[in-house]
Order: structure tokens, then sequence, then C-alpha cells
């Protein structure tokens, strides 16, 4: 059976616990409203670790001011069913409180530069200072041996991974797999905001993807691969962010460049905004 802790004192007394036995520590942080694309990290951790803590926290320091913290679905129930299920001990739930006990404002903050100023971080100033505060807090909180992220959010992997690197948390990174609908659609918990009408034109951001890999790798020139991808997605009613072709470090490739590669776009469709990429 799953523990539900809501005392920092009970989380580290179990951790430290199981590292007493010799056990290998997980964790997949999260916001809650979990799908099966976060009950995929908790199974990727569980290959890795002996015990898995997985955390649900609505972080509001990564959230812009015109954005929906207060609107972000809270599913306390469903989560706390699907992490147990996935093969999660412990379910740490801290409140605004203990996770910042001098208020937001004042919270000693964590800034990765370079990688964070880029795409997100250009549309969204300040995004990945909150999401490296708040991981950087339960990484502490946790002390996790390993710990688990999605690459549908590419950008936020390569910042916690630089953040991991610099600051020298012995922690091992996974990056898990995309987990996408029936459809081809990412799997996120703002799909929900999708109308019937607007939902079947979501597909399309996969579809440009997949346009945009096949025209890098015919050696189309990077400028129209991409401007094509914006012309495509605003077809179909999108407001684009970017659609990009980057190195795996999210730096641009030089001319010809015939190694790995991302594609990556952020557009919104209606009032919701999605993120999606494809690596090849």
């Amino acid at each position: 059976m799953i523990e539900t802790v809501t005392e920092l004192s009970r989380l580290r007394a179990i951790v430290a616990g199981w590292k007493r036995e010799g056990l290998r520590v997980g964790f997949v942080p999260t916001m809650g409203n979990l799908h099966a694309g976060h009950y995929s990290l908790v199974k990727l951790v569980r290959q890795h670790a002996d015990r898995v803590v997985s955390s649900v926290f609505v972080n509001p320091t990564q959230f812009g001011p015109n954005e929906d913290f207060t609107r972000y679905p809270r599913t306390p129930e469903a989560d706390t069913s699907g992490l147990e299920k996935a093969g999660c001990d412990v379910l740490w739930l801290p409140t605004v409180e203990s996770m910042y006990p001098f208020g937001v404002e004042l919270a000693a903050k964590v800034h990765v530069p370079g990688v964070s100023s880029l795409l997100e971080g250009a549309h969204r100033p300040g995004h990945f200072d909150g999401v490296c505060t708040v991981v950087s807090r339960l990484f502490n909180q946790v002390s996790p041996d390993v710990a688990a992220f999605g690459r549908k959010d590419y950008q936020q992997l390569a910042v916690i991974r630089q953040m991991v690197t610099d600051l020298a948390f012995p922690i091992e990174v996974l990056g898990g797999e995309i987990v996408r609908e029936d459809d081809g659609l990412a799997m996120s918990s703002r799909n929900q905001y999708l109308t019937g009408d607007v939902r079947p034109h979501a597909t399309v951001i996969r579809s440009v993807l997949l346009s945009m890999r096949d025209a890098s790798l015919a050696g189309v020139a990077r400028d129209k691969v991409e401007a094509d991808g914006v012309a495509q997605l605003q077809a179909a009613g999108f407001q684009v962010d970017y659609a990009v072709v980057r190195l795996p470090s999210l730096s641009e490739p030089v001319a010809d460049h015939q190694g790995a590669r991302v594609a990556l776009v952020a557009a919104k469709l209606g009032n919701t905004r999605l993120i999606d990429n494809i690596e090849f």
C-alpha cells in the first residue's frame, strides 16, 4: 500500500530507513492530475531503484502572471490510486508553506543560465527559475539516488540535467519517453482544456513535427523547415510561439549538420498551450 506523507520529518525518516538498509531510492516529481505519461515515469524509475517516492505539488513559482495556476486541475484521489498501481511506495504532499517557509516572494531561487533562457524561457520568463527552485528543494527533501522526468518537456529535462551537474547533486537523471494518445497527441494534463470542436486539430502538432523531421533529413534548409512548420500550424488555427530544429543541447545546428537533432513546437490552440518534440 502506498503511504501518503504530509510532514517532512516523516518523509526523511522513511527515506533514511531505506538507505540504512542499502536500498536505492527513486523519485518522480509531479504537479498532479496524473496520466499514463506520469505513471510511465514511476515504472521507469522503478527499474533503477528499490523504492519510489512521487510528489504532487502545484508549484506557484513556475506559473506566469497570466497562466493557469488557480485553474490547474487537482485530482488527489485519482492520483493516489494511479501511483499505487504504478508501483510508487510513498506519495509526498508538501504544502506551499512547507515548500516556501518565508513565502514565495522571499524564497531563495535557483537560476540555470544559458539553456533556460531559450525557447520556453524566452516565452515564459522566470518559468525555469521556478522549476529549478522547486526541484532543487524536492531533491533536498527526498534525497533520491535517481529521478525521472518526461521527454515531452525536452527543455526542462535539459535544464534540470545542467542544474544537477552544476550543483553536484548525487542523482542520476532519467528521461522518460513521450506517451501519446491513440491519435498521436502527446499526453498532457492540459489536454482536457481542449474543447470538443478544437481537440481534433491538436494532432496537427505531431504531423508538423514529423514533416519537419522528414524535411530536415532530406536536406532542406533549416530556415525553410522552420518557416514551413510555422505556416502549417498557423493554417490549422494555432498561435505559434516557435517551431524550430535544434541540436540536443538546444543550440542552433550549423548548416549541413547531419547528426542528432530535435524538432520542437510550442503553440496555442484556443486557450490551451501545447508543446511537443521529436528527436531524430
